[in-house]
């Protein structure tokens, strides 16, 4: 393979096309095996009315054979993903929207002759306030004597984790850590409740899928009639079994942490004053992220300011909400993932190469770490000069909030353990900063006894 370009990872699977990098730049391409359904999706007109409804990305056409290969049909340069986020890091309604998603282009693409040959939520990704398709490549032609090949998978992808954790009450995305290509439909009937065996849509795409799949006389991707009305009816059956499942609603920990911040004073206002300044200040931001945000509250103040802003936190519940949040208010610069600061995404997949990891995929010119630090450093034993590296791995400035030991919240958190924490200390906490960066200011906020930090990342 020519040294000018780089095939991504996880692109091999497919023998139609893969994706590639060159001078920094995503392309894909479109091998001639693939040229019959590629130009029924982009000729009948497909493409253009999924993209027209903000379902799929758009891409560019370009003529050039860049990879130099003998199978090249075409060269498509596809619209820029900013982050790109995996399954196991979305909230519930993320992974639901995918679903749902899904099965509305399987439903599109049929007007078209067309229907989707794969299903996995890797070919979704969030983009400007919503999920969307990112692989023009899964379209092809529609035959009604096939059963839709990418049912099995549908199922164990979406359906399975959904329904999971609408019965269990649970936020269980990282199951999908577990299981990559989906949650093994045996799997999901052992653990869903007797009582779903009576609903008819969860009996026939679980139970029933799980019992047939286990025939190996009867293989579940046998050939036999499968018209249009049949598939349309798949369809509508699983939209009615995913739209019934719903996020858990089980208080958390942070369920309420803006309520009780509230409480302190005025310390959320001030505390938003002197960011809100800092921000006027700077210069170049064109990326950051807000981590341990919650809710989004000062993530909001970044993407005020038209800078896209990913707003991360571990309790699944108030990234949920914030999605719901962005989605209602139509936010184009917040991005929600579900994200623990002290246990990241880790690369996964063949060679561990087809998922990089969050360390690999995080970027910012800015990085916002408020109300965090004594969750690390007491909460999870994590050295301050851990954390203060962790941080610099991520970005280029930073905005941190030290709470001290006096804190309210802080003693909470010793109440149940061992004080084993002599070094968290106000003078302690700068000097492991000052490791990696420059401290250009220190603003104590009023009636709180907690200080924001401005740092720059050492050059």
């Amino acid at each position: 393979m020519p040294a000018s370009y780089n095939t991504d990872p996880s692109s091999y699977r497919d023998p139609s096309g893969f994706i590639f990098q060159k001078d920094g730049i995503l392309y894909r391409q479109v091998n001639l095996s693939f040229r019959e359904d590629f130009d029924h999706f982009i000729k009948r007109g497909c493409y253009d009315k999924l993209k027209e409804q903000g379902l799929i990305i758009g891409h560019k056409t370009l003529a050039e054979n860049i990879t130099g290969s003998p199978d090249h049909y075409q060269t498509l340069q596809p619209e820029p993903i900013p982050f790109i986020s995996y399954p196991y890091e979305w909230s519930f309604d993320m992974l639901k929207d995918a679903a749902l998603l899904t099965l509305r282009l399987v439903r599109e693409a049929l007007n078209y002759e067309m229907i989707l040959k794969d299903a996995t939520p890797y070919n979704i990704q969030y983009r400007e306030g919503k999920m969307v398709f990112i692989d023009t490549l899964s379209f092809a032609k529609y035959n009604p004597e096939e059963p839709w090949i990418a049912y099995r998978q549908f199922c164990e992808c979406f359906l399975s984790p959904l329904l999971l954790m609408h019965y269990s009450g649970q936020p269980l995305q990282q199951m999908l850590l577990a299981w990559p290509e989906g949650i093994p439909i045996a799997v999901t009937r052992s653990l869903l409740p007797r009582r779903t065996r009576w609903s008819i849509h969860i009996y026939l795409h679980i139970h029933l899928h799980a019992k047939l799949s286990r025939k190996k006389d009867e293989p579940a991707n046998s050939k036999a009639l499968f018209s249009k009305k049949k598939l349309l009816n798949l369809l509508m059956s699983l939209e009615i079994a995913i739209g019934k499942c719903k996020a858990p609603s089980q208080p958390t920990a942070w369920s309420d942490y803006y309520s009780d911040a509230s409480g302190r004073d005025d310390y959320l206002e001030q505390k938003n004053r002197i960011i809100s300044e800092w921000l006027k200040k700077m210069n170049g931001i064109q990326s950051a992220i807000d981590m341990g945000a919650n809710r989004g509250e000062f993530s909001k103040l970044v993407a005020d300011r038209k800078i896209p802003v990913l707003a991360t936190d571990l309790d699944q519940s108030s990234i949920n909400q914030l999605y719901l949040d962005i989605k209602s208010k139509k936010e184009r610069f917040i991005q929600p993932l579900v994200l623990d600061i002290s246990n990241p995404s880790p690369a996964m997949g063949l060679q561990n190469a087809e998922r990089t990891s969050f360390t690999d995929r995080a970027h910012f010119d800015l990085v916002m770490a408020l109300a965090i630090v004594h969750h690390l450093a007491i909460g999870k034993n994590i050295p301050l000069v851990r954390i203060a590296d962790i941080f610099q791995q991520i970005g280029k400035q930073l905005i941190i909030e030290f709470v001290p030991k006096e804190d309210e919240k802080v003693k909470q958190m010793l109440s149940v353990k061992k004080d084993i924490y002599p070094g968290y200390t106000e003078t302690e906490f700068e000097k492991a900063f000052r490791t990696y960066f420059t401290i250009d200011s220190k603003d104590p906020i009023p009636g709180s006894g907690r200080t924001l930090y401005l740092m720059t990342k050492h050059v």
